[in-house]
């Protein structure tokens, strides 16, 4: 990979009018904007459909895309919904995303562009293109949507266990919901589709994400229980998480059901090369969620209340790499390797040659040997000034104690109203061939803007962008496009003679 780089910002924070943000006007115009700054690539999160706590790392499906980015607009420039049923919509904060309410409101719009939908060739095809998962998802969501949402191991027993007699009257009597689900992906998927064209158009790259694990409550783990550690009520077994460290007492008890390893390696990885598949034709690069957890993963016994009693296990390690290689090739991939690494998660990611991720938020601890330092970047590293689980720059600096304030103000030698902007600048400069800023480091924004901050339930997930920062942040754009030139990281299509 040639020196480039990038911005983080999820669609779902993208300015819009409809409560959060879409494929619609905005996002291309964000994508001429990263043109403009002289930017390669624009990462997200995954853009699946959200679960539990609107987390995008806590998906009902792992090959659906969230309908809650398709925009009205484009619906309306295809017939499907008039500019008054548009105008209708409620005035939603244009600063967070209320969840519930654009559910509430965008479910209106989309049932009204759905009466006006007809079959036609591309529909067909996409729903036979896309069978392998489309048709268990739609059922899924349709049957979760008959009772209140309940998670699926919690559903009567002939639907949990999927008995076929019970799934085909769902069908039978279900049917025209059934297709609206197929309906809102098909959707969904000619928006990004479009939009992917554009940004390939501008010389704009999506890096997008691959969580290492499901849901529980997921289309994916209710369609093949055998995966995964269920016993035969399909309640898990064990669950995911990490043990106690530094930075908690009891761990972080994440849930997600565990894999049967050693069945999927016998199934030649298909699943996972399906889903790799899939996620690469939505994005161009894929960052691998959790690394570590191919090297060895975290065992909880269900039903426990914190990470604190577990062990680990070992993962499918680089037989799970070859197989996929094998399969798909080459493939571009970033791994995001935090936390917990031992030497055989770092031997396993160097066997495979994907490179890692250097956080600068992490390296200001007063040890010279700490790699995320700026200068024991490598160019392989793919450098980062904090991530979506990180306080913004801003708050973090805030919120460290004096002496660590010092430590970085003598690294970057400057002042405190200059730490962010220093940041920025050292990120650039580091010999890391990619470099990703999150937008709110960009316009130097504080705590407030947080996306996500890991074991709070509520809150996550909501920040959005406005146009009012976009303008009033012009200046700071404009300072990303120069750091970009200064720091060698032009597109090679558009390099200054």
């Amino acid at each position: 990979m040639n020196r480039s780089a990038g911005i983080f910002l999820h669609p779902t924070s993208l300015p819009s009018s409809f409560g959060i943000g879409d494929l619609g006007g905005t996002a291309y115009e964000w994508i001429s904007t990263l043109k403009k700054c002289d930017q390669s690539f624009w990462q997200v999160c995954p853009l699946g459909p959200t679960g539990y706590g609107d987390s995008p790392y806590q998906c009902l499906s792992s090959f659906a895309g969230n309908t809650f980015l398709i925009s009205p607009v484009k619906l309306m420039e295809d017939g499907l919904l008039t500019r008054p049923e548009i105008d209708s919509f409620p005035a939603l904060s244009e600063e967070y995303v209320d969840y519930r309410e654009v559910d509430k409101e965008k479910e209106l719009l989309f049932r009204k562009a759905y009466e006006r939908f007809n079959d036609s060739d591309d529909f067909s095809a996409f729903c036979d293109r896309e069978k392998y998962w489309l048709d268990d998802y739609a059922l899924y969501k349709v049957i979760k949507n008959s009772i209140s949402q309940k998670a699926w191991n919690e559903w009567d027993i002939p639907l949990k266990l999927r008995y076929p007699a019970a799934l085909s009257t769902v069908k039978q009597f279900e049917y025209k919901d059934i297709r609206f689900h197929k309906f809102l992906q098909f959707m969904f998927h000619c928006q990004w589709s479009q939009l992917k064209a554009f940004a390939h158009n501008q010389g704009i790259k999506i890096i997008g994400d691959v969580p290492v694990y499901v849901a529980l409550d997921s289309a994916d783990a209710w369609s093949s229980p055998d995966f995964f550690e269920f016993d035969e009520n399909c309640n898990p077994i064990r669950v995911s998480g990490v043990p106690p460290d530094y930075f908690s007492a009891t761990g972080q008890l994440w849930g997600n059901p565990l894999y049967k390893w050693d069945f999927m390696k016998e199934e030649g990885y298909a699943w996972w090369i399906s889903r790799i598949k899939k996620t690469l034709g939505l994005v161009d690069v894929i960052r691998l969620d959790h690394f570590r957890g191919f090297e060895s993963f975290w065992a909880v016994p269900a039903g426990r209340p914190d990470a604190v009693q577990g062990e680990w296990v070992p993962g499918p390690g680089i037989d799970f790499f070859n197989h996929i290689r094998s399969a798909l090739g080459e493939l571009p991939l970033i791994a995001e390797d935090l936390g917990n690494i031992t030497p055989q998660v770092i031997g396993l990611r160097m066997a495979t040659g994907i490179p890692g991720m250097k956080v600068l938020q992490f390296a200001f601890d007063g040890d010279p040997a700490n790699w995320h330092l700026p200068y024991n970047v490598i160019p392989e590293n793919v450098v980062y000034t904090g991530t979506h689980d990180n306080d913004t720059t801003s708050g973090w600096f805030s919120n460290l104690p004096d002496d660590e304030k010092q430590n970085v103000m003598e690294y970057l030698d400057c002042h405190e109203a200059d730490v962010v902007e220093k940041l920025v600048r050292t990120a650039y400069a580091t010999p890391a061939n990619l470099c990703i800023i999150p937008l709110q480091d960009i316009l130097e924004l504080d705590s407030s803007h947080r996306m996500n901050t890991p074991g709070k339930i509520d809150g996550n997930w909501k920040w959005r962008c406005t146009m009012y920062m976009l303008a009033q942040g012009q200046d700071k754009l404009d300072m990303v496009r120069t750091f970009t030139r200064t720091y060698g990281r032009l597109p090679v299509q558009r390099k200054a003679v």
